[in-house]
Order: C-alpha cells, then structure tokens, then sequence
C-alpha cells in the first residue's frame, strides 16, 4: 500500500463504531427488509429514512452497486453509505459486489473522509457465503488503496 492506510478486521456492532461512516448493505429502494439496515434505522432514528426516501423520490431507485450517503442520524458514524446490494442470479454478482465496495470507497473519498466500517455484504438470503463475500470485499479494498484514495482507516466488521 503506498501509504499509511490500513485494514482492521473487528467483531462488533457496526452501529456503536465511531468512524465517518458506515456501510449500511440495502436494497434498491433503500427500505429496511430485515438485518443490519433494520438496526441502523432503528438506531439512527428516522433522519435516515427521512434522507433516503428524499434520495428515492427523486432517482426511483438505486441501481445494484450503486452508493449513495446520508448523515448519521443518532448514531456514533458521522454518515451512513448506503449501498444496493447483487444477488445471486443477476448474473456477474461478484463483480458487482466487487462494486458495491468501490463505489463506497470512492463516496468515502469523494466527501474527503478518512474512516469507514464495512459489514459483509450480500450474505445469507442475498446468496453470497460468508467467506466468499469477505474474499472478494477484502480484495476490492486492498485493490482500491493502491490509487490515490485518502481513506486512512477501514474496518472490515
């Protein structure tokens, strides 16, 4: 890496890390269907919601892989990216998940923030193991801190 940048992998609630921004993994409506984005919602208060749904009315929906971010409501992150998850039988799902965690990154650098946590994306009903969306999360990372990015510190939760 050619600078100071590293990756932590933690076991913890995503929701209670102090970075500038979490990855909250959702759909292309930006609704919570369950898991990780129901807990961010919760946690964060409506605001959230409030800021996707403005999002939502105006591009109808977030293409798969896109990102979009919002502020963090009332939790310790001091944004929220959400990104719209593939699933298994899109067709290319790895490269689209692959995307999912650049287009994050480049979000991350495009507000010039320095911090963020990923959760692992496109698991369970999504059709993703745990070990393959690590793998190709993990890769996509690294690969994107050989360009100029800014981002200093990530969190692989």
């Amino acid at each position: 890496m050619p600078y100071s940048a590293s990756i932590d992998v933690v076991v913890s609630d995503i929701t209670e890390l102090e970075v500038d921004a979490i990855v909250n993994p959702t759909n292309t409506k930006l609704l919570p269907g369950g898991g990780l984005p129901t807990q961010i919602l919760k946690k964060g208060g409506p605001k959230i919601q409030i800021q996707c749904n403005t999002i939502i009315n105006k591009i109808t929906t977030l293409p798969i892989c896109s990102s979009v971010i919002t502020t963090d409501g009332k939790l310790k992150a001091l944004n929220v990216i959400h990104t719209a998850c593939p699933y298994k039988g899109l067709g290319n799902e790895k490269n689209k998940l692959r995307l999912c965690t650049v287009n994050s990154l480049k979000l991350l650098d495009k507000h010039n923030l320095k911090s963020i946590a990923f959760p692992l994306i496109s698991i369970g009903l999504y059709g993703f193991s745990v070990e393959q969306s690590a793998t190709i999360m993990l890769n996509s990372i690294k690969e994107y801190l050989q360009t100029n990015s800014t981002v200093e510190k990530k969190f692989f939760v």
